[in-house]
């Protein structure tokens, strides 16, 4: 009698160890950290002339939570900043433990007369700083569409931040997926539920 009493107690004992393994596994992905992202920028991507939950950075993090990532977007836009000021001002504001910055370097350099070769070699060296901290990075550059713009032909309209975070969605969700591969040992994550 006593023999089976201590067979069952070790089988219970196995089995809720095994099980509370299984759970911890299975939970491993709920209590990790989330992707970090810093949206470095001038006053495009700080949202000048609209609410901040209508800036892009801040309406992609929605768009990529619904889609069910776990993302943390932080928005380090500065109004008149360029890209001088960005590359001063970039440790400081992207922190260790940033996944990936998002760079729109938008359109003071021109405004303010430093010359096309200065902007490109400021945007590099951004760039290869960020890489070198292994922090990935997407340049967000493009020549913008009229219709982007508000009254004053330089701020976005909430419609071009609802577009402009619709466009980078998948370029953040390609870099979530290949942090994710490389974490797991170059095993792809199966795609959120949604």
């Amino acid at each position: 009698m006593t023999l089976f009493r201590v067979t069952g107690v070790s089988r219970l004992g196995w089995t809720i160890l095994v099980c509370t393994q299984a759970l911890l596994f299975l939970a491993e992905f709920a209590w990790a950290d989330p992707f970090r992202v810093v949206a470095v920028g001038a006053s495009n991507t700080s949202g000048w002339s609209v609410s901040s939950e209508q800036a892009y950075p801040q309406v992609l993090e929605q768009m990529l939570r619904t889609a069910g990532y776990e993302v943390q977007i932080t928005n380090s836009g500065r109004p008149f900043d360029t890209t001088a000021g960005m590359l001063a001002r970039l440790d400081s504001a992207v922190p260790d433990r940033t996944d990936l910055v998002i760079l729109q370097p938008g359109g003071n350099d021109r405004r303010f007369f430093l010359s096309a070769e200065r902007r490109a070699n400021n945007i590099a060296e951004i760039t290869d700083h960020l890489r070198s901290r292994r922090i990935a990075v997407i340049v967000f550059d493009p020549v913008f569409p009229d219709d982007y713009y508000s009254f004053d032909r330089i701020h976005f309209t909430p419609e071009a931040h609802a577009k402009i975070a619709a466009e980078l969605m998948p370029r953040v969700i390609t870099k979530i997926q290949a942090k994710q591969t490389s974490a797991k040992g170059g095993r792809p994550f199966p795609a959120p539920a949604k």
